[in-house]
């Protein structure tokens, strides 16, 4: 009777043990990872980007609203959020106060898709059959019916307010201290609202850096903020696989982007052109899936240099 039962019993126990695990403790593990990118011309001084990702705020999650603020004690040069605010409707008021202190900082952001949308009910399974099948979002897939609208609006006009540039397909520049940086954005090729022809043509060489940002790394992003000659782009989405395997990584990026540039920083090519991709692994999680297992919550302070 031993034998027979306690096998069973025992991949239960470690199966309940690691889900407890991975959504009471390491969900709630909050990381800040830094990062140092050789990408500034010669003579501008080392710029200090904090870059924000992925907080799918769901009312009540003090924790992580004081991480958040406390990241305002780093003093970045400026801040980049690179989306997926959201994982609950009613959670705007709870971002705006996890982010405040930062927004006290120059900084600029776009949105993802559950800025834009409420989270919906999923098989994780199905994230391993949209990787082997090539469709991820609405790029192959049926187009979502019955979608809760987020109030995304009153986020918008909240970081507007704060000086903060909206990135929605188009250009912006900031000043920082004597440098000024030229920032390009998509809005999010997940769901197909990225609109690359209004912003091509590549970093215009009246400022003193250039750099792409977008929330989901879809290749056709990346392809053609290199082929433009951007020597950085800023990506979120990934959640870094969200539930990894030690010593192997993540199994999804839920975009075209392989697993091994699921999160941190890599580099692309594209027509002759190299950049460097740095892509946060985000600090939340879908309020249906609020779990992470090897692959803590995070936030990066990019520390941008000169290149070598």
């Amino acid at each position: 009777m031993r034998a027979r039962y306690g096998v069973p019993l025992g991949i239960m126990a470690a199966g309940a043990a690691g889900l407890a695990y991975a959504a009471g403790f390491e969900a709630r593990s909050f990381r800040l990872r830094r990062v140092t990118v050789p990408v500034l011309p010669p003579g501008v001084r080392p710029l200090r980007v904090l870059q924000v990702s992925d907080i799918h705020m769901v009312s009540g999650q003090r924790k992580k609203q004081r991480w958040l603020q406390a990241l305002a004690g780093l003093r970045p040069d400026f801040v980049i959020n690179t989306g997926d605010n959201l994982s609950d409707p009613q959670g705007v008021p709870e971002v705006l106060d996890a982010l405040g202190p930062l927004m006290q900082f120059p900084g600029a952001y776009v949105f993802g898709s559950n800025d834009y949308y409420g989270p919906r009910l999923r098989n994780p399974a199905r994230y391993l059959l949209e990787r082997t099948s090539g469709r991820h979002g609405l790029n192959g897939n049926p187009p979502v019916v019955g979608a809760v609208h987020n109030p995304w609006e009153d986020l918008r006009d909240a970081f507007d307010a704060a000086g903060w540039l909206n990135l929605t397909n188009t250009r912006g520049t900031l000043k920082v201290e004597g440098a000024s940086i030229e920032l390009t954005g998509l809005d999010d090729p997940h769901i197909k609202r990225d609109r690359y022809t209004r912003v091509a043509g590549g970093p215009s060489g009246a400022h003193d850096f250039s750099m792409g940002v977008v929330h989901a790394p879809y290749l056709r992003a990346l392809d053609a903020f290199t082929a433009d000659g951007y020597p950085l782009v800023l990506a979120g989405h990934t959640h870094g696989g969200q539930v990894c395997i030690p010593f192997y990584g993540a199994l999804v990026t839920n975009c075209d982007l392989d697993t091994d540039r699921v999160k941190g920083l890599s580099t692309h090519s594209a027509e002759g052109n190299t950049s460097y991709l740095h892509v946060s692994a985000g600090c939340g999680t879908s309020r249906y899936t609020p779990v992470r297992f090897a692959c803590p919550p995070e936030a990066t302070l990019l520390t941008l240099t000169g290149s070598e």
